[in-house]
């Protein structure tokens, strides 16, 4: 069985190891443009030691945005920021991702810690949320429902933005379909009460997203990779279930994606979730295991056998980390040492390398 510092191959490209970089929020866009701050925060894992690094949730369109500090690829400004932090990464054979997203009826706010109200006002930049269904979010104002046309619309817009996204050199696309945002909030019973073709059954609820994957894999080059990020689990009775994940694995692999973000939750404000160490690890492998399908790890990971272990057994295909990698950008270099594994440093802080 493979280890965390072994390659992976997914379509043309090689990841060097599998302990990536999780697609992590940090509200400080402008007008959707990443700003100064991108360049030192993702530069740091560029230079330590990640196989892959996926950039936050990026709005497909200026009201998908989950704040209005959150960044977007509607316009071509937007993608060509990222040109030299990708060339950063890619100089220290590191790989870069890049999340496509919508917020749904969890759009619009202000900057976490930096106003005293929730939703942005049209003064800050707020702007209306829309949803499958006009149901709030709790705490969050009440979506407009999205008619059929729009629908059709947005998923044009998810390959517009994969095209900049492609244009500009990222190695990796992700869909994200998870955390109680637009994909997922039309799959979950709990937030899609339409009754057209977008609502009801398991087929008309995960249309959506299967129209959203289709569409991008058609303007992606063959041997790119495609990720789409899940929520397993909506951890509430009449929500959706890791069994309906497992059945919608494969069909998305058939759509053209390559890997299943194994995440959950997020859609519901008071669901019961039993967190710990790996809690998130078992819909992974359920998913790997069951249905063959590519998958990846999340959910408070931190520790480099904890990491390794969920590898060699088989449970998933990589580890996305999110806020060890807040902590320690550069935790891949040390949990390699930790591993006994012999990885590459980047030359100029090679000599905090220690000694073997």
């Amino acid at each position: 069985m493979p280890h965390l510092f072994d390659p992976l191959t997914i379509r043309g490209t090689t990841f060097s190891n599998r302990a990536w970089v999780s697609p992590m929020c940090m509200y400080s866009s402008k007008d959707g443009v990443i700003q100064e701050f991108h360049h030192a925060h993702l530069g740091a894992f560029a230079t330590g030691g990640a196989g892959l690094v996926i950039v936050e949730a990026t709005g497909v369109v200026s009201e998908g945005r989950i704040s209005i500090g959150c960044p977007g690829l509607w316009t071509n400004e937007q993608a060509e920021a990222f040109t030299p932090i990708i060339k950063l990464a890619h100089e220290y054979g590191v790989k870069m991702g890049i999340q496509l997203a919508h917020a749904g009826r969890k759009g619009g706010t202000t900057l976490p810690g930096k106003s005293d109200h929730l939703m942005a006002t049209p003064e800050e930049g707020g702007f209306e949320t829309v949803a499958p269904s006009p149901l709030a979010f709790e705490g969050y104002a009440v979506p407009r429902e999205l008619t059929t046309a729009e629908i059709k619309q947005l998923v044009k817009d998810w390959a517009d933005a994969a095209v900049r996204a492609i244009k500009v050199g990222f190695d990796v696309l992700e869909i994200h379909a998870a955390h109680g945002y637009l994909l997922h909030e039309f799959y979950s019973p709990l937030s899609n009460h339409r009754t057209d073709e977008y609502g009801g059954s398991f087929e008309n609820r995960t249309r959506f997203l299967r129209d959203v994957v289709a569409a991008v894999r058609a303007v992606m080059p063959e041997m790119m990779p495609l990720f789409v990020r899940i929520s397993a689990s909506d951890w509430t009775e009449g929500g959706w279930t890791i069994e309906e994940s497992v059945e919608l694995a494969p069909i998305l692999k058939e759509l053209g994606a390559d890997l299943i973000d194994t995440s959950s939750g997020g859609n519901v404000h008071n669901a019961k979730i039993t967190v710990g160490p790996g809690y998130q690890v078992h819909f992974a492998e359920a998913i790997k295991g069951t249905t063959g399908v590519t998958a990846s790890a999340v959910g408070m990971i931190t520790d480099p056998h904890q990491a390794d272990e969920i590898i060699s057994s088989g449970k998933a295909d990589a580890i996305m980390m999110a806020r060890e990698f807040l902590r320690n950008p550069r935790w891949p270099l040390m949990a390699a040492q930790t591993l006994g594994a012999d990885i590459t440093w980047p030359w100029q802080i090679s000599r905090g390398k220690p000694a073997k």
